[in-house]
C-alpha cells in the first residue's frame, strides 16, 4: 500500500514562527539570520531538523558530523532549510552506570526539542545502541515527519589472519585469558585490531540490530541498515535521506502512519530472522508504547517462535556486517520473510511505498551469509519468553545464541546478590560451583543497577573454564550486550530490587529451565516462596536528587520497555504559545 499524499501546499508548523511582519516573527527570523541565512529561506519552505547524536564520547557516532553535512546537501536540493541540533548522546562503551539509564533522558530531549522549535520534519542521526530507540521514541511522541539514518557498522576486525567481531571477540578472548588459552599480551594485541574504522559494532549486536529494526519498521530508507560506515554509499544514503524528508513533510507522512501494529510485528519477525539482540525487546516495547501500539512480551514469543534465523553473523553465526551488506543486506531478509508469508507487505515505509514494493528487487549474493531457510542456524530464532514462579512477568532468552544441551536443565543455584558480589567471588577457587549449576545474579534491573546494565552474560568461573566448558545457564534481571552469546536468561520481571521472586532465591535452591515449554521454575514449596517474599526487605536505596531520583521513581519494568510511566503515548506536535 502506497501512502496517500496530503494536499500541498499547506501551512507548516515553522510558519507560526517565521511568516509575517509582526514583532515576534521578525524576532525569530532576525536571530536565525545571524548565521548568514538569506531572507528567502524563510519563504514557507519546510524547516528540517537534523537531530544529531554526534559525540566524541560516543565512539560509534563520532563520524556523524560528516554524515549530517550530506543530509544537509539533500535537504537544500529538495527545497528545505536544514537546521542541525544536538541532543544528549548516551555512549554505550563509556557511560556510567550504564547508557540504558539515559536512553529515556535522550528521548525526552528529542521530544521537547522537536515540539518547542520551528521544525516541520526531522532526520534522526543515530548509530550507537541507545541512540536509535531514543530518537525514534522521541519522534513518535511528537509525531511530525521523521526519518532515521544510521552511522553504519565498522569494518571487520582483522587479527592474525582471522576476522574478529567487536564485542563478541572481547567476550571470547576474555574467557580464553582466564582459561589459560590466551596470554594478556595476545589480548592487548587483539585490542588494536578490534575497532579499526569509524562506525558501530560490526557484529549483529544491539547497534546493528536496532539499525535493522529501524529499517524493518519502515522508519529508514531501504538498504540503510548494513552499509559500512566508511563506504561511500553510506554518504549517499545520508544524502538521499535529506532529500526524502522534505517530500515527507510535503506528503505529511508521519511516524503514526508508519509505526503501526503491522510494522512492529514485521520488526519482531525480522529480529528473529537476523538473530538480533535481546535488547531489541525492551526498545521496541518502549517505542510501541510511545506510538500507541499495544505490544507485549507475549507478542515477542508468539511472532518470532517459528521464524528461522537465516543471517549467519556473530554472535550467533560466523560472519560480520560487512559480509551481510555485500550479500544484499536487510532487504534480502525482508524479501525472504515476505515470500514465506511472515511479513505484512503492505506496511508503509518512509519512502511512501510499501515494504513489499521496496524489497521486490532484492537478491541474495551469498547464501552462506544469508542462509536458505532449510539451512538456518536455528529453526526457532525468535526471543523465547519464559514464565513461572521465578519470573511471573516474564524473562527472555535468545535461542540462536544458546547451547542446545542447556535448553532443558535443572540445576543448583549459585547466587550473587549484585554485580559487586559476583566480581568479588567468581574467581575464587573455593566457590562451590560446577558446570551443572545455574548462576543467578540479583539487583541488576532497571532500578537495581540502576539502569539495567549489560552484565547478564556473567563470565564463567576459571575452574569451570579450565575444564573446557564454554557455557552455563545464567539468570538475572540484567540485560546482555547484543554482541554476547550463551544460555543467558535476562530481564527477569519483576526485578529483584522491587521484590520480585528473583530477590529471594538462595544458593542451593534448585531451578528448572525448560525453554521448549517456556518454563522458569524455582523448585521450592509455594509456602516457602510466600514466606520469603513476605520477609523480603529492599536493599537498594532510593536516590534523593537529580535525574537518578526521577529515573528511580518513574521507570517501568523490563516487561514494559523500561520507559518512564509518564511518557507513554503520543503527546502531539502542537505549537507552543508565544513567549514574547
Amino acid at each position: 500500500m502506497t501512502h496517500k499524499k496530503a494536499q500541498w501546499p499547506r501551512r507548516l508548523r515553522s510558519q507560526e514562527w517565521f511568516e509575517g511582519t509582526e514583532k515576534d516573527q521578525i524576532y525569530h527570523r532576525s536571530w536565525m539570520r545571524n548565521q548568514g541565512l538569506p531572507a528567502d529561506l524563510f519563504d514557507g519552505r519546510p524547516v528540517i531538523g537534523i537531530c544529531n547524536t554526534w559525540s566524541e564520547l560516543t565512539p560509534c557516532n563520532a563520524h556523524l558530523r560528516d554524515l549530517a553535512q550530506r543530509v544537509k546537501h539533500g535537504i537544500y536540493e529538495a527545497g528545505g532549510l536544514p537546521v542541525e541540533f544536538p541532543v544528549f548522546s548516551p555512549g554505550e562503551s563509556s557511560l556510567r552506570p550504564t547508557a540504558m539509564m539515559f536512553r529515556n533522558l535522550c528521548a525526552m530531549g528529542v521530544e521537547e526539542a522537536l515540539r518547542g522549535n520551528p521544525i516541520d520534519g526531522v532526520v534522526l542521526m543515530v548509530g550507537c545502541d541507545k541512540t536509535t530507540p531514543a530518537l525514534l521514541m522521541g519522534a513518535a511522541s511528537v509525531d511530525i515527519p521523521a526519518i532515521a539514518v544510521t552511522g553504519g557498522p565498522m569494518l571487520n576486525g582483522k587479527w592474525r589472519g582471522q576476522d574478529i567481531g567487536s564485542g563478541t571477540a572481547l567476550w571470547q578472548f576474555s574467557e580464553m585469558v582466564k582459561s589459560g588459552e590466551l596470554t594478556t599480551d595476545d589480548f592487548l594485541e587483539a585490542e588494536q585490531a578490534m575497532s579499526r574504522s569509524p562506525g558501530s559494532c560490526n557484529t549483529m549486536g544491539t547497534a546493528s540490530s536496532m539499525a535493522c529494526m529501524a529499517e524493518a519498521l519502515g522508519m529508514a530508507l531501504s538498504g540503510n541498515a548494513a552499509i559500512p560506515a566508511v563506504d561511500s554509499r553510506r554518504r549517499v544514503m545520508a544524502h538521499l535521506t535529506g532529500r526524502r524528508i522534505v517530500d515527507m513533510v510535503k506528503e505529511d507522512l508521519k511516524p503514526s502512519d508508519i509505526m503501526t501494529r503491522q510494522a512492529f510485528e514485521n520488526a519482531i519477525r525480522t529480529n528473529a530472522a537476523i538473530g538480533g539482540s535481546t535488547n531489541a525487546v525492551v526498545h521496541l516495547l518502549a517505542m510501541a508504547n510511545r506510538a500507541g501500539v499495544d505490544l507485549t512480551l507475549d507478542d515477542w514469543d508468539r511472532l518470532g517462535r517459528d521464524i528461522p534465523t537465516i543471517v549467519n553473523l556473530m554472535p550467533s553465526g560466523k560472519y560480520l556486517m560487512e559480509e551481510f551488506f555485500y550479500a544484499g543486506g536487510l532487504p534480502v531478509v525482508l524479501k525472504n520473510l515476505l515470500d514465506a508469508g511472515h511479513l505484512h507487505g503492505d506496511a508503509v515505509t518512509v519512502s511512501g511505498k510499501s515494504i513489499a514494493e521496496e524489497v521486490a528487487p532484492a537478491r541474495n549474493w551469498n547464501e552462506d551469509v544469508i542462509l536458505p531457510a532449510d539451512k538456518a542456524l536455528t529453526s526457532s530464532g525468535g526471543i523465547a519468553v519464559l514464565r513461572g514462579n521465578l519470573a511471573p512477568k516474564g524473562a527472555v532468552l535468545k535461542p540462536s545464541a544458546a547451547s542446545a544441551h542447556l535448553m532443558q536443565h535443572k540445576g543448583r543455584a549459585v547466587v550473587f546478590e549484585d554485580i559487586d558480589d559476583y566480581k568479588a567471588r567468581i574467581n575464587d577457587e573455593a566457590l562451590d560451583i560446577d558446570e551443572t549449576c545455574i548462576m543467578v545474579m540479583k539487583n541488576c534491573g532497571p532500578r537495581g543497577y540502576p539502569g539495567m546494565a549489560e552484565v547478564g552474560n556473567m563470565g564463567l568461573p576459571p575452574k569451570v573454564l579450565r575444564k573446557g566448558i564454554k557455557d552455563m545457564i545464567r539468570i538475572s534481571d540484567a540485560r546482555m550486550s547484543g554482541t554476547a552469546y550463551g544460555t543467558v536468561i535476562l530481564h527477569t520481571a519483576p526485578e529483584a530490587a522491587v521484590g520480585g521472586p528473583l530477590a529471594v532465591v538462595k544458593s542451593g535452591d534448585m531451578i528448572e529451565v525448560d525453554v521448549a515449554n517456556r518454563r522458569l521454575h524455582l523448585d521450592i514449596p509455594q509456602e516457602e516462596l510466600d514466606r520469603r517474599l513476605a520477609e523480603w526487605q529492599p536493599t537498594i536505596e532510593r536516590p534523593t536528587s537529580g535525574y537518578a531520583s526521577l529515573y528511580y521513581d518513574h521507570v517501568l519494568g523490563a516487561d514494559e520497555g523500561a520507559d518512564f510511566d509518564f511518557l507513554r503515548g503520543g503527546r502531539g506536535n502542537a505549537v507552543a504559545r508565544e513567549a514574547h
